[in-house]
């Protein structure tokens, strides 16, 4: 494979998670292009013999290593020459359309989105399901993924107060990004519709439904009031 340098890239900032595992972050404003290379630089060093494991996140990457054989100093340095000079991973994203009841009881802050950014609700579910996501890592709660995509003029704070049970299939926005409740939990994000794909099953071999690096499409398959 080519590799390319990349001398502008800035480093990673580096923090140790206790003594076996390293944090590694971008300086920059959430972006999806970054976390791309945040995405190919966990492939890469998942493959790496002193590295246990590495796990993808918000324009970060943490790596859990061999403490026994591994150098942290050698690691870290390591990790920057790969991430300033990336060698291209094939990553051939899967992709997942998840049909969706816009509004009604399932969708209740629908309208406030709508308000918030100076929409009819009919404009915040075409935007909404126009777009194509990337699922940028899992996190908050098992199966939950954080969707980079969202249309600007979609994005809206979550609310003051967050609901204590929101339904595992919620569709919903949270800021600047698109996400489905994977569990019934907790949640301050902005409900907008329900989709009644599973998104985890402990049982399976592979709990998570998605994964870093998928592509998600909703498609509207009815709007209530």
């Amino acid at each position: 494979m080519s590799r390319s340098a990349t001398p502008s890239v800035q480093r990673l900032s580096v923090s140790a998670l206790g003594t076996h595992a390293l944090l590694f972050e971008t300086s920059g404003p959430l972006d999806a292009q970054v976390q791309q290379r945040i995405l190919a630089l966990a492939d890469a060093a998942a493959g790496w013999s002193e590295v246990q494991e590495a796990v993808p996140g918000m324009n970060n990457l943490m790596l859990v290593f061999d403490s026994a054989s591994a150098r942290v100093g050698d690691l870290e340095q390591r990790v920057q020459r790969a991430w300033t000079s990336p060698v291209a991973q094939p990553r051939t994203p899967r992709v997942f359309e998840l049909p969706v009841v816009y509004g009604g009881e399932q969708g209740p802050d629908l309208a406030h989105v709508a308000r918030h950014n100076g929409l009819s609700t009919q404009q915040v579910i075409e935007l909404h399901s126009r777009a194509t996501y990337t699922v940028f890592c899992l996190g908050a709660h098992p199966g939950f993924a954080y969707l980079g995509g969202l249309d600007a003029r979609l994005h809206t704070p979550r609310r003051a107060q967050p609901r204590l049970k929101v339904r595992a299939g919620s569709v919903a926005i949270g800021g600047a990004q698109a996400g489905v409740q994977a569990q019934t939990l907790p949640s301050g994000w902005n409900l907008i519709g329900f989709t009644d794909r599973k998104f985890f099953d402990p049982t399976s071999a592979v709990p998570a439904l998605l994964a870093p690096g998928d592509v998600v499409r909703f498609r509207a398959v009815e709007v209530l009031s």
